[in-house]
């Protein structure tokens, strides 16, 4: 199912801004297609990364373990891979939470992969219940 009703692309580019998470779009080829909040990123890429190989994105050490979750994606075999890693921010320990979900048409067909990735330092932390307004 697609969204319901429909958004004004100024809306939309304020929601994908505002949201609280970091994504990246890559192609059925792997291709860095898009991504969000470019100038607040905790995970910069310049510019001219639209159109590469996502492989070129990435560390070294942790390339094979993202070539196995896109393959496995490809294949149908996972939708999603979810890890975590503590990052140091402005001499600050951050918890960042990185997803990735394979993205499909509505029969199934694998079009690419959305890496989403947020820092949930805050959101580790709540206790008990706040409620709205609170």
């Amino acid at each position: 199912m697609s969204l319901i009703g429909s958004l004004p692309k100024e809306v939309l580019d304020s929601i994908l801004e505002t949201i609280p998470v970091e994504f990246s779009v890559l192609d059925i080829n792997d291709k860095v297609i898009a991504w969000n909040k470019h100038d607040t990123r905790m995970f910069r890429r310049p510019v001219g990364v639209i159109g590469r190989d996502v492989r070129n994105c990435h560390p070294k050490k942790s390339l094979d373990k993202v070539e196995k979750i896109l393959k496995e994606m490809k294949e149908g075999k996972r939708d999603k891979a979810r890890f975590w890693i503590d990052l140091k921010r402005n001499n600050e320990k951050r918890k960042i939470l990185i997803e990735y979900y394979a993205l499909r048409d509505e029969n199934g067909k694998y079009l690419g992969c959305l890496e989403a990735t947020q820092d949930i330092t805050e959101i580790q932390s709540l206790k008990g219940e706040k409620r709205l307004l609170d």
